[in-house]
């Protein structure tokens, strides 16, 4: 086994693997920062066990436990490939857990909101929160969408590419985070109006144009994005740490807890259709002994919506539905301009964002 530099092997060992760009500039980054600072003078063979504790040691009590975590499984995986290579014989990479993140449990943003994010965002950007929240589209796949990527009827858009900005402010384009992030997501019907809008005054005006481009019709950075995010977050109340990419987790949060899977939040089903139209084929509302409380129920929970989230009401008039199954005829619910109905009556609903849906909230599985 001949003498080789640690820091030469894994520069090199970063060229050799074709990694995507955000993982190559990610793993250089963790490298120039974390690693070659300890281990770059050293020799394969001098990294010992005591050598990496002492390294973790300094790193932790230096920066976040995180990045510290992302720093040592590189390491390891560097070294493991130096015992396939024969350079050395023992991987010195032996604590365990160390690779392990503990990450906190991000923040979800209510329907209201939402709402307020898209208003302080202003025309230009408020259909990016949404597709966040209501997609859930991940930022860099909303970067890459074109026209022809949207359809207004039905109401969808088709996921095909991502195009990530590097921290050089560099945007590659290319494919999905993986095979699945090719998808087309089914977007609520009171996105129709917002999304043809945003056609008409935003988006790039050639058939293939970029849907979103910057006020003088540059491409869209990373920066002047967020800094106009900091200042609507702050404008809504909330806290620092609240990522535009926490949009997404709402979005999954809000499918999940009406009773979505994981696999419908992240496939076709969106999270306003999960919501509304139940994590499955939804059953027509049929009359029972005791039919005609549970609709009582039901139209209580939507007359004292008030501020509070529609998506509560639906889930209280789904639950409705779901126990009263032997009704004499289906019963189809319809929520426009504020107002629900059913067969029986009519009445106001003071929420306003029960007030924004224009789409059917229906016992049956009906695609909005």
């Amino acid at each position: 086994m001949g003498k080789v530099n640690f820091e030469a092997y894994a520069l090199e060992w970063v060229d050799e693997r074709g990694l995507a760009a955000t993982t190559d500039e990610l793993y250089r980054w963790l490298l120039r920062l974390h690693v070659l600072p300890g281990f770059g003078d050293l020799d394969l063979d001098e990294i010992a066990p005591s050598t990496v504790r002492t390294w973790r040691a300094e790193r932790l009590a230096a920066t976040g436990a995180t990045t510290v975590a992302k720093s040592y499984r590189l390491l390891k995986a560097i070294m493991e490939t130096a015992i396939d290579d024969e350079l050395i014989r023992r991987n010195p990479c032996r604590i365990r857990g160390a690779g392990s993140e503990q990450a906190k449990e991000r923040s979800t943003a209510t329907v209201a909101q939402v709402d307020a994010l898209a208003e302080a965002m202003g025309p230009r950007w408020r259909l990016m929160v949404y597709f966040c929240a209501y997609g859930p589209m991940r930022p860099e796949e909303q970067v890459a969408l074109r026209r022809t990527s949207v359809t207004l009827d039905p109401l969808a858009v088709r996921i095909t590419e991502a195009a990530p900005e590097l921290n050089t402010g560099r945007r590659v384009e290319g494919d999905t985070k993986s095979a699945a992030g090719v998808r087309t997501i089914h977007l609520p019907a009171f996105l129709s109006m917002e999304v043809k809008r945003h056609l008409d005054w935003f988006a790039e005006k050639e058939p293939d144009g970029l849907l979103f481009v910057g006020e003088k019709g540059a491409p869209f950075r990373r920066t002047s994005f967020g800094r106009k995010w900091a200042k609507a977050r702050a404008k809504v109340g909330l806290s620092k740490d609240f990522r535009f990419y926490d949009l997404r987790h709402t979005g999954h949060t809000l499918s999940t807890q009406s009773g979505a899977t994981l696999k419908d939040t992240m496939g076709t089903r969106t999270a306003a259709a999960a919501l509304v139209d139940g994590p499955s084929a939804a059953v027509p509302c049929r009359e029972e002994t005791g039919a005609q409380t549970h609709l009582h129920a039901s139209r209580k929970a939507f007359r004292s919506a008030g501020s509070a989230d529609l998506w509560s009401a639906c889930r209280t008039r789904q639950a409705v539905s779901s126990r009263s199954r032997s009704h004499s005829s289906p019963m189809t619910c319809v929520l426009r301009s504020g107002r629900w109905s059913d067969s029986a009556s009519a009445w106001p609903i003071t929420s306003p964002a029960a007030t924004r849906w224009g789409g059917v909230i229906s016992s049956t599985a009906e695609r909005i």
